[in-house]
């Protein structure tokens, strides 16, 4: 276990743990979707109660897993690491499922995979070069978010155009502004500054 201090200055304890709650919790983020996808497959495309609390529960992981790791003080190497992964995987399988059914575009995907590989790369890059992961940001939860609301939008209310261009135009809006705040706090980290 060690303290740093991340790049807006604050002092956090960063440990090597492997099996902690919010690793747990992030984890199974990613394997709710399936039996989403399963649920809603074999109930004729329909969304049943059960489907929408593996939804909220998927939902709500996002912000557990980073409440009970500062909580519990579990702030992990792999922690770092795991949550973005795990929302990454969850939007993902989510949003190829809905561009199967034709309910997303293929552009809005593809910018999606984009912008995460570019990421992902930009993550790995730093860890190599200062020997550990930085933690998401705040403008990448944002975006996470309004994904997930354009989702739910499209899969819950296949009616509510209007609501689906509103959600598309602000996620793909915040897909490119998270993207530039990684980008200029990479540089930063590369160039020397202290990060958690």
């Amino acid at each position: 276990m060690r303290e740093t201090a991340n790049i807006d200055g604050k002092k956090v304890l960063v440990r090597d743990d492997i099996y902690t709650w919010s690793n747990l919790i992030s984890f199974s983020r990613v394997l709710v979707v399936f039996p989403i996808i399963y649920l809603h497959m074999h109930n004729d495309y329909q969304v049943n109660s059960f489907i929408w609390g593996l939804i909220l529960y998927g939902a709500f992981s996002d912000y557990l897993d980073g409440l009970v790791a500062r909580w519990r003080n579990e702030i992990s190497e792999l922690g770092k690491s795991l949550d973005p992964i795990a929302d990454k995987l969850a939007a993902f399988f989510l949003f190829i499922y809905t561009v199967w059914l034709g309910w997303i575009p293929l552009w809005y995907f593809v910018l999606g995979v984009m912008r995460d590989t570019l990421i992902m790369a930009g993550s790995a890059h730093i860890k190599k070069e200062r020997g550990k992961v930085a933690m998401s940001i705040m403008s990448g939860k944002v975006t996470v978010n309004f994904m997930a609301f354009y989702w739910i939008s499209v899969f819950f209310f296949p009616g509510a155009e209007n609501v689906h261009i509103f959600f598309m135009v602000s996620s793909a809006v915040m897909m490119i502004v998270s993207f530039v705040e990684y980008k200029q706090r990479y540089h930063k980290i590369i160039n020397g500054a202290d990060f958690n």
